[in-house]
């Protein structure tokens, strides 16, 4: 459990230093507004130039109001912790990594790629994805509009990435009304699909299960195998050969595809001649997998 948890954390670490480099290295320095709050963070320090670390914490604080009505206090805690964590990230990148004084004596941010704003977009909305879905899968949330999103998720079976679409273009949007350039504004939204992509992709590929079929003679051990190695559930069903009228024992397995490797191993270490089947299916509810939620 402990080994479990920390792993949990250190996961959501990862994905928020990700995060962090994504929206203080590629987003703020190119003046690309993406959505959520550090969307809304980033219109706050292009208009004012308060930190945008300290808007994202005081926007994600009001927000997590909301969370722990809906969210219940556990996820609350991550959030509480992730948003703290994504804060002091931001902030210590954007001042001491990122902060140069120009000749002019002002201080601004420093393009690390040159003026390629284009590429910014590309590199930093795939970060961005990146980190939001390792976030997403340890059961956290970088706080914000996530919250709002996982609160949709909850009671309704949507994809992750289409509720952030919903929210995000809209805000993005925004960013007309302070720059009034549509190369600025096209770009945002390059940087937004690329971003949202990215989350549904990684998400999507950590929840993707298989279905096996096995026929084998020794289905007794393999069936002991998996439910013993594998932690999964094992359902037998009889079969019966058409040319040989022969009745065998078929097993039944459904698992996530990460550990299909492992129950690969178990055949061949058992029966090697074993016939095997493995197919793709598109979702599993139930106990050991993903809740059933309403349409």
């Amino acid at each position: 459990m402990i080994k479990e948890l920390i792993y949990s954390y250190a996961k959501i670490f990862a994905g928020l230093v990700i995060f962090a480099v994504a929206f203080t290295c590629f987003f703020l320095p190119y003046q690309l507004v993406t959505g959520g709050v550090s969307g809304i963070s980033a219109f706050i320090y292009y208009t004012t130039g308060f930190h945008a670390s300290y808007s994202y914490f005081i926007i994600n604080f009001l927000l997590m109001m909301v969370g722990l009505y809906t969210l219940g206090w556990r996820f609350c805690l991550r959030t509480l912790i992730a948003t703290v964590v994504a804060t002091f990230l931001i902030e210590i990148i954007q001042q001491h990594f990122m902060t140069v004084v120009g000749p002019d004596g002002q201080e601004h941010l420093r393009r690390i790629i040159g003026d390629q704003r284009f590429m910014a977009a590309v590199i930093g909305g795939m970060l961005e994805g990146a980190g939001l879905s390792m976030v997403f899968l340890a059961g956290g949330s970088t706080g914000g509009t996530d919250i709002i999103v996982l609160t949709v998720n909850k009671y309704r079976d949507m994809s992750l990435g289409h509720i952030m679409l919903c929210i995000d273009v809209f805000i993005v949007g925004l960013s007309w009304f302070i720059y009034h350039d549509m190369e600025t504004l096209v770009t945002c939204y390059i940087a937004l699909f690329i971003s949202i992509n990215a989350v549904d992709y990684v998400v999507n590929s950590a929840r993707q299960s298989v279905q096996f079929t096995i026929i084998s003679d020794k289905w007794e051990e393999i069936a002991q195998g998996v439910s013993d190695k594998a932690n999964r559930g094992v359902t037998i069903l009889n079969g019966e050969g058409w040319y040989s009228k022969e009745k065998r024992n078929v097993l039944l397995i459904m698992a996530k595809k990460q550990e299909s490797r492992i129950i690969f191993q178990l055949i061949r270490f058992i029966d090697p001649k074993a016939f095997v089947t493995m197919s793709n299916v598109e979702g599993v509810f139930g106990e050991g997998f993903d809740k059933i939620k309403k349409g």
